[in-house]
């Protein structure tokens, strides 16, 4: 695709990537077909060949409007598209100059301001996040219910923590609203991974991965996030105490593996960005699948595999057979590279949309008569686990019951 940059940004670090990018589009329509928000709104402007075309024109000086803001605002960013595409085109990247160049050149409506600054206030700080739950179950009742969907009827206990005691160790993050929504999740990857030798450990004073102000477009506050969850983390990477930084949320680890382009234009924390992306591991690379009994008749589970792991980190098909290996029938999901329509705040900006996406996922989710569904991202897990008919669990909660069945500790 032939580009013409304006002044403003040709000669800048993130206009000579969007040139880079834009120049591989050859506008062929393939990623229409897996693009999420195209398949239910039906508008070549909701599809990444729309949106390319939109930010190409804004990046090239056309003026902007609040409907290309709108068309941005609904993209995902799944990145199912980058799957498809064939010539390679770097999607994410592009739609986050994208999104910053409009978001400077547009202005939102006072009630879009507050939500989305309430949002990137409430949501990272962790124990004002968590009383708010608390309180919110209690009034669970009286609330609306896109809201009262949003909250778990009740919350399973995260069961003991293995104290440290093995040579190997890695850091875990705690997460934002996980603590609070699914504390049993970080404990059950501290067993199974207690049983192949490893002590999983978190940070004091661990944070917000950035994520959630970043996508909120609030990218240089998010950038504040990740690096005082560098600073958090650093100690313990520079003395090589721990040999990875182990996620158990993929919408995290596709960010966190990302910081050494994030924050590669920051010269005090780019050496240090770079060094925590390559120590960063989605929880299924570090588990030995060998390592796993084999087992049999263990129950049928349906996975629903989040963007952030198949097409965000490219890892496929790594936790469907640990499950297997454990003896769980795993159910074939048609369309499994459809996203669910979470999407990290996307379901609370867009609850329609998202809702549509969720009623599918969890259509085709069902196909195969799970006992239970099994994910990888808290994001992904609350939003299905609202309108579910079977139980929604992280996988690891569901291989650590199988485990500890087989190998008690």
């Amino acid at each position: 695709m032939q580009t013409q940059l304006a002044d403003f940004i040709r000669d800048t670090p993130e206009g000579r990537e969007a040139e880079a990018i834009l120049r591989k589009c050859v506008h062929c329509g393939f990623c229409t077909a897996t693009c999420p928000t195209y398949q239910v709104l039906g508008d070549d402007l909701d599809s990444p060949r729309g949106r390319i075309y939109l930010m190409k024109r804004a990046l090239e000086g056309a003026p902007v409007t609040a409907k290309t803001r709108l068309h941005l605002d609904r993209c995902l960013t799944c990145r199912a598209c980058e799957t498809t595409c064939p010539s390679g085109v770097r999607y994410g990247r592009l739609v986050d100059i994208g999104r910053a160049l409009v978001e400077a050149r547009t202005t939102r409506g006072p009630m879009n301001r507050f939500l989305r600054a309430a949002l990137g206030f409430v949501l990272r700080r962790r124990r004002l996040f968590g009383f708010l739950v608390a309180v919110g179950r209690l009034a669970r009742p009286l609330l609306p219910g896109a809201l009262k969907a949003k909250l778990p009827s009740a919350v399973a206990p995260p069961g003991a923590w293995p104290a440290p005691r093995h040579a190997r160790k890695m850091l875990v993050l705690a997460g934002c609203v996980q603590p609070s929504l699914a504390p049993s999740i970080n404990a059950a990857a501290a067993r199974v991974l207690d049983r192949f030798g490893v002590s999983l450990i978190e940070a004091p004073g661990a944070g917000c991965c950035g994520a959630l102000r970043f996508h909120l477009d609030f990218q240089e506050q998010g950038r504040d996030d990740m690096r005082a969850l560098i600073d958090a983390w650093w100690p313990l990477v520079e003395r090589g105490e721990v040999e990875a930084i182990v996620m158990t949320a993929s919408g995290c680890g596709v960010t966190i593996k990302d910081y050494g382009h994030l924050l590669g234009e920051d010269r005090h924390y780019r050496q240090k960005a770079a060094r925590i992306s390559a120590l960063a591991r989605d929880l299924a690379e570090v588990i030995p699948i060998e390592a796993i009994p084999e087992g049999s008749a263990a129950g049928r589970v349906a996975f629903h595999s989040p963007c952030t792991l198949q097409h965000g980190q490219q890892i496929r098909g790594t936790v469907e057979a640990r499950l297997a290996r454990a003896g769980f029938e795993v159910t074939a999901v048609r369309d499994a590279h459809l996203c669910c329509g979470s999407a990290g705040t996307y379901s609370l900006l867009h609850s329609e949309i998202a809702g549509e996406l969720r009623s599918r996922k969890l259509l085709t989710l069902n196909e195969g008569g799970p006992d239970e569904i099994a994910t990888a991202n808290i994001g992904c897990l609350s939003h299905l686990q609202g309108a579910a008919q079977v139980p929604v669990r992280h996988w690891i909660e569901i291989l650590d019951d199988a485990l500890r069945r087989k190998m008690p500790a």
